[in-house]
């Protein structure tokens, strides 16, 4: 018994139809009626393209090749700056090289902490907190009373050793009279002595008047020598000049400097500001308090005279000389620049100046770069800028003028084709 094919059961399916039916020969089959099954020969007809579509496919073909055209023309642009670009890479590698710049900077002023040598109670306190002072202003004072009395006393003591030096002065004058006076009696004793000594032998006189002339001369000889002894000590205490003024002795002079000494102590009890700036912290102090020798009142911050320190990498200082430019920009201040140059360079890496460097000579060294201190002297003379504070942190640009050039392997083999031509 042979099988129905598909196409057979689909016929079969077809004819059931209600007897009287008849089909509408004008109809056509639908998706419910017979399936054609395609033939192989069977050469595909292209679809009829209603009239109201083609307009709007002939747009959108339009608008593809457009498209099209357009990424086109965009792939040939980039082909064709692509060399320029990396003609202009070139050059700008080439050509660049020349500015040196770091961010590890940062503003410094001269600041330092106000103190005196000599210790006290605080009497008053003149400035306020982020004041700006003077040169020479007074800021804080201690009470001078025991300074005074010790300057007082100074002065007494000097006016006591002048009037020693004019009382040795004139001792040595009194000594040497009575030396005067004494060489008179040595001379008549020895006149005695010669005349008793020429009658002794004749018997004109005793013995005894002979011995008591020689005694005699003896015992003024001896005081003679005595008197002549102390003038010498005094005139030594006089510096062996009996004349001398008494400002140049040396003990008027000792007198004399323990009163500037004293003056000195009176005067330090005044504390001014030893250049123009802004004072801070003077809350630290106040009335009544008693200050050690020494000891940090509160600190002044100069305001005239800037600058920065930098401290780029070792490998970034190859070019870098005193004297060239430098471009200054502030954080604190966005688009604000100023100009400088190049004040010195340390002789040494900051590494060198810490309390325990670095010891290279151990198994476990590791090479890091080191860094290298930088000042830059900052140009603040203009009107219009806004102050720099010390430990702002900057950004500097230092023009070296250096071209970094050809890359050594490109060089290296030009002048090789160079030589070889």
């Amino acid at each position: 018994m042979q099988k129905a094919t598909p196409f057979e059961l689909s016929s079969q399916a077809g004819d059931d139809r209600p007897a009287g039916s008849q089909p509408n020969g004008d109809a056509r089959p639908t998706d419910s009626t017979v399936a054609r099954v395609p033939n192989r020969n069977d050469v595909p007809q292209p679809r009829q393209i209603p009239a109201t579509e083609e307009p709007g496919r002939r747009s959108g073909a339009g608008r593809s090749r457009l498209r099209g055209s357009r990424r086109l023309l965009l792939r040939w642009g980039l082909f064709a700056l692509l060399p320029l670009v990396l003609i202009a890479a070139a050059v700008w590698y080439v050509t660049g090289g020349g500015v040196m710049s770091t961010e590890d900077a940062y503003v410094n002023a001269e600041k330092v902490g106000l103190s005196t040598d000599v210790s006290g109670i605080v009497r008053e306190v003149d400035v306020t907190e982020n004041q700006h002072v003077s040169a020479g202003q007074v800021l804080y004072r201690l009470d001078p009373r025991q300074f005074q009395i010790a300057l007082d006393n100074a002065k007494a003591n000097l006016a006591q050793t002048q009037l020693t030096i004019e009382s040795m002065k004139q001792d040595y004058k009194r000594m040497q009279s009575d030396i005067s006076a004494g060489q008179a009696q040595v001379d008549l004793d020895q006149v005695n002595f010669n005349r008793y000594a020429a009658l002794v032998k004749t018997d004109a006189v005793t013995r005894a008047n002979y011995d008591q002339a020689r005694y005699s001369l003896q015992a003024d000889q001896s005081k003679l020598d005595s008197l002549k002894g102390q003038a010498e000590v005094q005139l030594a205490k006089l510096g062996g000049n009996a004349d001398i003024a008494v400002t140049d002795h040396p003990q008027y002079r000792q007198a004399k400097a323990q009163v500037d000494e004293a003056q000195r102590e009176l005067d330090h009890t005044t504390v001014k500001a030893p250049f123009a700036g802004i004072v801070t912290d003077v809350p630290a102090i106040a009335p009544g308090k008693y200050l050690q020798a020494s000891t940090t009142a509160f600190y002044l911050v100069a305001t005239d005279h800037v600058w920065v320190d930098a401290n780029p990498k070792e490998t970034e200082l190859t070019y870098v000389r005193p004297g060239q430019a430098v471009t200054v920009t502030v954080d604190t201040y966005p688009g604000r620049t100023w100009h400088g140059t190049v004040e010195s360079i340390s002789p040494a890496a900051a590494q060198e100046f810490q309390l325990l460097p670095a010891q290279n000579t151990s198994g476990n060294w590791v090479k890091v770069v080191q860094r290298v201190p930088l000042r830059v002297r900052v140009d603040t003379s203009g009107d219009q800028q806004p102050p720099l504070r010390a430990g702002m942190s900057v950004e500097i640009a230092v023009d070296t003028g250096h071209v970094r050039g050809l890359p050594h392997f490109l060089a290296s083999l030009f002048g090789e084709t160079d030589r070889r031509s």
